[in-house]
């Protein structure tokens, strides 16, 4: 039976194992149950699933992922934490680690071999600094997925749900937005961590679309988005300008075509209006 969101048997492991923290890879672990609770509930997992876990810790969340799911793999980036999983997880038959940066890891290959290539469901205590780039590494290789449930930073969740006009719109809000629904589930103070983290934390769930919500070229779309928020003061058509391989005079025609004033800036679009500017560009 899972026990490790209880601080003193959370402590207990580390002690009996003399874990120390990492600063480089950002831990945080979960020390609340009704948190871990939320955290399942959210995910919606059934016996059905095979469950990839990112940064299991000393397996908190692994434990309940085990007593729900069909099959869990967990990723953890520090070798340390191997013999605690093994010792934390050793009543558990239906899980596997593997000791590699995230970010390396073949998961559509891992979903073919464990899912027979069917949608995936990823559960995850992401450490800050490193939260982007898993979640769009995710969806930029198309791995097969069904939903994200994870804990962040409250601010970078915030952005995630952001629309036009707002400071905190940006790439990421569009792209989480292109490939999922984000749903708030909970937020979660610094003192349901061990150690505490000077931010708040928030629980989203990222229910992947099965076909996008816009059509149009998913590069370009992309490569259009990125160029118009590396420097947001500037206006959509010199944002574009610099950071595409057309001419201004065919940028201009595009957004004179798509209907936007020449002053637009970026954060002024949204999702379906980046989509129709795509569409024209890709025709010039």
């Amino acid at each position: 039976m899972a026990y490790l969101s209880n601080p003193t048997y959370t402590k207990a492991v580390l002690e009996a194992h003399g874990f120390s923290f990492q600063k480089k890879y950002g831990q945080n672990f979960l020390i609340d149950g009704n948190v871990l609770n939320s955290i399942i509930d959210a995910a919606g997992i059934t016996k059905d699933d095979f469950v990839l876990e990112i940064g299991p810790g000393i397996g908190t969340m692994t434990q309940r992922l085990c007593e729900e799911a069909r099959e869990v793999v967990a990723v953890e980036i520090d070798k340390t934490l191997i013999p605690i999983l093994d010792d934390t997880l050793s009543t558990y038959k239906n899980w596997s680690v593997i000791n590699q940066d995230i970010l390396k890891v073949d998961i559509n290959k891992l979903a073919l071999e464990k899912n027979g290539g069917k949608p995936i469901k990823v559960v995850a205590n992401l450490p800050y600094y490193i939260t982007t780039p898993i979640i769009m590494g995710l969806f930029e290789s198309h791995v097969p997925l069904e939903s994200i449930t994870i804990m962040i930073q409250k601010e970078v969740a915030d952005r995630m749900q952001e629309g036009p006009g707002s400071k905190e719109y940006g790439a990421l809000s569009l792209a989480v937005q292109y490939y999922s629904k984000p749903e708030i589930v909970c937020e979660v103070p610094p003192s349901c961590f061990m150690p505490q983290p000077k931010v708040s934390s928030t629980v989203i769930t990222l229910k992947c679309h099965n076909n996008p919500p816009v059509e149009c070229d998913e590069k370009l779309l992309f490569q259009i988005i990125r160029a118009s928020f590396n420097q947001r003061r500037k206006t959509l058509q010199n944002g574009l300008s610099n950071g595409l391989h057309y001419s201004k005079e065919q940028i201009a025609e595009a957004i004179e075509k798509a209907g936007f004033s020449p002053t637009i800036r970026g954060e002024a679009l949204s999702l379906e209006e980046f989509a129709k500017l795509t569409n024209v560009l890709k025709e010039l």
